[in-house]
């Protein structure tokens, strides 16, 4: 006969295995774990044989009870079904367990002892079943024939069977529907530790991604009263599960010598499921891990198919949900390009490999500096208000103008626009580019003033100058704020060729003269000394 303890608050269920002696104490290596103040390392011992169910105290502090009675030290006492045994404070009914069939490691079913290669009998205390994740599909076929332990019952058994696995399977259209209505990858989460629990009888569930290419980060981890669980899910069944994309169930994981991780005997997991969240392409997200440390032989093969279908459907919803997330930062990273790049570079620069590591690196760039002419003294006789409005207003038509040619908008520096063409990516014809949208600049302010003319506000006057050359690209800032520009002689010679131009002028320099395709008519202006140079530089002028 076989023997199960179960607790008297029915927390605790621990089946007695017959021709071994089990050791009950606080201990984690102890064989039933009581993790009880009153209970001492090393409690007491039990052990089932041919005659039937004994225990012995070892000599514990707060001592063992048979129905009520003390045991004296070292003596063993016969217990029977029905009877009370206490460690400290902590009791157990006995309870008899009648005869059932376990499953052999090569997946078919095997007598409670399987002979070994000498010939002799061992009992089956541990085995483990895995099985290769197949698509949803068969998985959800599979679950359409009862649980098999049960379909050699006699017919109204089966029938049950039958009807709970239609359950079952009304169960996983549920979840399916549920799992899409998730708002966010934490939701979503916590939704499916709630459904595994509906669908199997298990003391902890714990999902782990991938994160950082192939290293399993823990998510959440929940008890059946929903408490957070801070046992670590054991590392050795994780791997194995990610690395041969199987699903594996251990009817007792600490005694199996495949799985013999310290983690998994301190926290005396005696039945455990897990299974690969697996993806489109066959790309595994994570594990989804159930775990039982009451009783061994909890868990069936049934509910390992049945743990299969719904990590399918836990593994779609997550998907789906990390490429919402994906999707929604990228829309947000498209939104703040469009904010300093044109719309069809910043789609570009979006879309390029090459463009989003936006790192440090010296290209040719052509730079455009402009800025209004005497507009200090003038806003210091205007309303703040107004002067914001008007402000307003002139940046944006020059930032249309600078998109329209395809630039990038550097930044705003009071009263002057920065901005540049070539990096992240250069397009071609930078220079022309650059000289096109100055020259836009210029008929673009000249339609405000005579808009603002008309409503009796002040009219500006710009300089704007371009200068073509190599420069310093990328990330520039402290770790706290970065922002993409260009620095170097060529963004410097601009800077201050724009300070020697006179309203409603465009200089440009030799280099950007050279460069351009198409030149407007030019005029040639005396040489400019400019601070930084050692010699008058070349300058031209545009002829509007």
């Amino acid at each position: 006969m076989r023997y199960r303890l179960t607790s008297t608050d029915g927390l605790q269920q621990h089946e007695l295995r017959s021709g071994v002696q089990l050791v009950v104490g606080r201990a984690p290596s102890s064989d039933i774990a009581i993790f009880d103040g009153t209970v001492s390392r090393r409690h007491a011992e039990l052990q089932v044989d041919d005659s039937g169910l004994r225990v012995r105290d070892l000599g514990s502090s707060n001592g063992t009870f048979h129905n009520g009675e003390r045991i004296e030290n070292g003596e063993p006492v016969t217990l029977a079904p029905g009877d009370t045994i206490t460690f400290g404070k902590v009791g157990f009914r006995v309870q008899p367990v009648g005869p059932v069939n376990v499953h052999s490691p090569s997946g078919g079913f095997a007598s409670p002892s399987e002979s070994t290669s000498n010939g002799h009998h061992r009992p089956s205390a541990t085995i483990v079943r895995q099985l290769p994740v197949r698509d949803s599909q068969n998985a959800l076929a599979a679950l359409g024939t009862s649980d098999p332990r049960i379909s050699t019952a006699p017919n109204a058994a089966a029938t049950l069977g039958e009807d709970k696995s239609e359950q079952k399977l009304a169960t996983l259209l549920e979840v399916s529907k549920g799992l899409g209505k998730s708002v966010d990858i934490d939701a979503l989460l916590e939704k499916i530790v709630r459904y595994a629990y509906q669908i199997l009888e298990v003391d902890r569930v714990a999902i782990l991604l991938c994160e950082n290419g192939s290293e399993l980060t823990p998510k959440i981890a929940r008890d059946k009263r929903g408490s957070d669980q801070p046992r670590a899910v054991p590392q050795s069944i994780a791997r194995k599960v990610v690395e041969d994309k199987v699903a594996i169930l251990s009817d007792n994981a600490g005694e199996d010598s495949r799985f013999g991780g310290q983690s998994i005997l301190m926290q005396q997991i005696r039945s455990a499921i897990c299974c690969p969240l697996v993806g489109s392409e066959d790309r595994v997200l994570g594990v989804l891990y159930v775990d039982n440390v009451t009783t061994t032989h909890r868990f069936s093969e049934h509910d390992l198919e049945y743990l299969i279908a719904f990590a399918g459907i836990a593994a779609a919803g997550i998907e789906n949900q990390q490429y919402a997330q994906r999707i929604q930062k990228e829309m947000l990273a498209r939104e703040n390009l469009t904010r300093y790049f044109a719309p069809q570079v910043a789609e570009r620069i979006a879309s390029s490999r090459e463009a989003a590591r936006l790192g440090g690196d010296k290209r040719p760039v052509a730079v455009l500096f402009s800025d209004i002419r005497g507009f200090t003294p003038m806003a210091e006789s205007m309303n703040p208000d107004d002067m914001a409005s008007l402000l307003s207003e002139y940046f944006t038509e020059m930032v249309e103008c600078v998109f329209r040619h395809d630039g990038t908008l550097d930044k705003f520096m009071g009263d002057a626009v920065m901005a540049q063409w070539g990096a992240p990516i250069a397009i071609g014809n930078e220079a022309d580019r650059a000289l096109m949208a100055a020259m836009d600049m210029m008929r673009g302010l000249k339609k405000l003033n005579a808009k603002w003319k008309t409503e009796g506000r002040p009219q500006l006057q710009h300089g704007i100058a371009v200068n073509f050359g190599e420069a310093f690209a990328g990330n520039i800032g402290s770790e706290r704020r970065l922002e993409f520009t260009v620095i170097g002689d060529t963004v410097n010679t601009a800077y201050r060729l724009c300070s020697a131009a006179e309203g409603g002028q465009i200089l440009l320099t030799e280099e950007t003269k050279e460069a351009l395709t198409s030149p407007p008519r030019l005029k040639a202006c005396p040489p400019m000394e400019l601070k930084g140079k050692s010699q008058p530089i070349p300058v031209y002028c545009v002829v509007l």
